[in-house]
C-alpha cells in the first residue's frame, strides 16, 4: 500500500450523527470497495459521517439509485460486466430516474479505453478519476468537494421547493388550506437555511377561543402544519406531540414572548396583534446556532405572524 495513504485518527466510538451522508460505490472489484470504505470511514462533513452502500454490476446500481433517493455521491466504475458500463449508470441517473443532485465521479482502471475529454464532455458526471492515482488522501479531497457541492445543491432545491409553496399559496391566503401551505413552505425554507433537520411545526392559540387556557397555565396552542415527525398533526394539542424539557420551552418562549435555544431544538414565540400569538419550533438542529442564524429566525418568527394577522384581520372585518 502506497505510504501517500493516510487515515484518520478514530473517532469515539459513542459519537452520534444527526444523520449520515449516503455515498454509493459501484465497481465489480471487492477490494476496491474494502479499500473505500478504510479510506472514509472515518470522514465527518459538516457534523455528519459517511453511510456506505455498495453494487457490483451496473444493473445492482440502478436498483439501488432507485431505492435510495437521497444518495450523496456516486463512486462509479466504468467497466464492469461490459465495457460502458458504469456510463450506462449515469445516463440512468440523469434521464430515467431523473436525479440530477446526486454528485457522480466515475473512476476507471483503464483509462484509454474511456478517454477523459470525451466522457466529460459527453457525460453529466461531476469528475473523473484514474483509480491509480486516487491516494487516501486525494480520496477524501474528492469526496469532500463533492459533499459540499450536493449540500449547496439540495439548499438551493430546498429553497425552490418552499418557494413554490409560498407562492402558490399567497394566491389565496384565504383558505385553510392555502394557509396551511403557505406555512409548509415557510418551514421548508427555515430548515433549508438553517441546513438543519425537517422536523418543525408552527402552533396557534386555539382560534375559536384564543383565551382558553391549556392545563399548564398558557393558551392552548395547537399544531397548524408541520414536517418531518410533526406531519399529519395538524389540530394537535401541543401537549400530544411535545413534553419534558422541550414542552416546557414552549411554555417558557411563550410567557415570555422570546426566544428559547437549546442544543439541539429552538423555539421562536411569533408575537400577534390579535391576541392570537403563535410558537415555531424546530428540533433536530446539526450545529449550535450562531447570532447571525438567531437573528434570522428572529426576522422570520416577526414576518410569519405579520402574514397570519393580515389575513386573520381581514377575515373578522
Amino acid at each position: 500500500m502506497s505510504d501517500e495513504l493516510f487515515f484518520a485518527e478514530e473517532l469515539p466510538l459513542d459519537l452520534e450523527f444527526q444523520g449520515t451522508w449516503k455515498v454509493l460505490i459501484v465497481d465489480d472489484e471487492p477490494g476496491i470497495h474494502a479499500v473505500t470504505r478504510l479510506a472514509l470511514n472515518d470522514v465527518v462533513f459538516q457534523d455528519k459521517g459517511i453511510e456506505f452502500l455498495s453494487a457490483h454490476s451496473g444493473q445492482e446500481a440502478q436498483k439501488l439509485i432507485l431505492e435510495h433517493n437521497d444518495l450523496a455521491v456516486i463512486l462509479l466504475d466504468v467497466v464492469m460486466e461490459t465495457d460502458d458500463a458504469g456510463l450506462k449508470v449515469v445516463e440512468f441517473i440523469r434521464n430515467q430516474a431523473q436525479n440530477q443532485f446526486t454528485r457522480i465521479i466515475l473512476r476507471t482502471g483503464q483509462p484509454g479505453q474511456c478517454p477523459e475529454r470525451e466522457v466529460i464532455i459527453n457525460y453529466d458526471i461531476n469528475d473523473y478519476k484514474n483509480k491509480t492515482e486516487l491516494t487516501a488522501q486525494k480520496l477524501f479531497t474528492v469526496i469532500i468537494a463533492a459533499l459540499r457541492s450536493y449540500r449547496d445543491i439540495m439548499a438551493i432545491e430546498e429553497n425552490r421547493q418552499g418557494l413554490k409553496k409560498i407562492i402558490a399559496a399567497s394566491a389565496n391566503l384565504y383558505s385553510l388550506g392555502s394557509m396551511e401551505s403557505f406555512m409548509e413552505g415557510i418551514l421548508q425554507q427555515v430548515a433549508s437555511l438553517l441546513g438543519g433537520s425537517k422536523d418543525m411545526v408552527y402552533l396557534t392559540s386555539n382560534q375559536d377561543d384564543p383565551t382558553a387556557m391549556a392545563q399548564s397555565g398558557f393558551p392552548q396552542l395547537n399544531v397548524l402544519t408541520g414536517q418531518g415527525e410533526y406531519q399529519h398533526k395538524q389540530g394537535e394539542r401541543i401537549e400530544n406531540i411535545l413534553s419534558g424539557r422541550a414542552l416546557e420551552s414552549c411554555q417558557q418562549a411563550y410567557s415570555q414572548k422570546s426566544m428559547v435555544y437549546e442544543d439541539h431544538y429552538f423555539v421562536a414565540y411569533c408575537d400577534s396583534k390579535t391576541n392570537r400569538g403563535s410558537l415555531l419550533f424546530m428540533s433536530g438542529l446539526p450545529r449550535e446556532l450562531n447570532a447571525s442564524d438567531q437573528e434570522l429566525i428572529e426576522i422570520i418568527a416577526k414576518n410569519i405572524q405579520f402574514a397570519v394577522d393580515n389575513v386573520v384581520v381581514d377575515k373578522e372585518s
